[in-house]
């Protein structure tokens, strides 16, 4: 806040991008909202330009162009942590600061002096490894604690998504009564996920839950799960919270989603850049935080103002 106080004492007048994932997603299009109140309140130019999927070929093209506008700095969700390191060198060889937000490239350990990928400012999101944890600990509270699950996830090689996986079997070492079968990879597709649900259980019929890693990955395995006749059986724990599945958490096909905050990483991210651009030092790690929501809050102000807006 202090930052933004003193925005009126600048001359200059940033111009800061910010590079979502992809631009329709809930997710995402809430960050926005975090960014541009952020930048009304430094006096600060957001540009906000992305892709219509989440996807590395698509995303880096929209990289180029963003950066041949040159703005002075660039907040990104990279949609692969290998494949996006050299278009972001792009920006970082061209004297531009970059912030990575949601996702990372590399490890996501920034400013270290080691490896080709640490150039970055700082990372501002959700711990994932926790999300994860958060995660297994309300599908093994849903389930009794006993049965097979899996997990129902986008494609390796995602940041935050294999922090998610790892986290979630990381937690579920600690419960010996539930088998966690094998990932099944569904390319952001909900269909595809609802498809390989159904064949789980087909293979599985004491299937007890599944952990959507990402919204499409949650929304597709619930569908599934009625699809099966299994709603309310097979336990679906989501990670994210869009308004589309408010109805599904009421109706108990979906057990609980794991909300981010996304406008405080937006909110954060424009403030990094501008601290960084107004010559103050910033942390390379910046971590928001997580709601749960379920029956019990789902209805209630105070955690329902963490669904992602639309």
């Amino acid at each position: 806040m202090a930052l933004a106080t003193g925005a009126q004492a600048q001359a200059k007048k940033y111009t800061i991008a910010l590079v979502p994932g992809l631009t329709t997603d809930a997710f995402y299009i809430t960050m926005r909202k975090g960014a541009e109140a952020a930048a009304k309140a430094i006096g600060a130019d957001l540009v906000f330009q992305g892709a219509p999927e989440f996807n590395p070929v698509q995303q880096a093209p929209v990289l180029d162009a963003v950066i041949a506008r040159h703005p002075d700095a660039i907040l990104i969700a990279p949609t692969d942590k290998t494949q996006l390191v050299q278009p972001l060198k792009k920006a970082a060889d061209a004297g531009i600061p970059v912030v990575t937000v949601d996702t990372f490239i590399g490890t996501g350990d920034y400013q270290t002096g080691a490896g080709d990928a640490d150039f970055p400012l700082s990372y501002v999101a959700s711990d994932n490894l926790e999300g994860g944890r958060i995660a297994a600990r309300a599908l093994a509270t849903a389930i009794g604690d006993k049965g097979k699950v899996y997990v129902s996830n986008v494609k390796p090689g995602v940041s935050t998504t294999d922090q998610r996986e790892e986290g979630f079997k990381e937690e579920m070492k600690k419960h010996s009564g539930i088998q966690v079968l094998g990932t099944q990879f569904n390319d952001d597709d909900a269909n595809k996920a609802a498809s390989q649900l159904q064949s789980v259980y087909a293979r599985n019929s004491d299937l007890a839950g599944v952990f959507g890693a990402n919204l499409f990955s949650a929304i597709g395995a619930a569908n599934g799960v009625q699809q099966a006749g299994q709603s309310g059986k097979v336990k679906v724990v989501a990670f994210d919270a869009p308004t589309t599945i408010v109805g599904n958490i009421k109706s108990g096909l979906i057990e609980a989603a794991i909300a981010q905050h996304p406008a405080e990483i937006g909110y954060y991210g424009v403030l990094t850049a501008y601290a960084h651009l107004t010559g103050q030092s910033v942390p390379t790690k910046i971590g928001t935080g997580f709601t749960v929501l379920n029956k019990a809050n789902i209805d209630k102000p105070e955690d329902a103002r963490f669904v992602y807006q639309n």
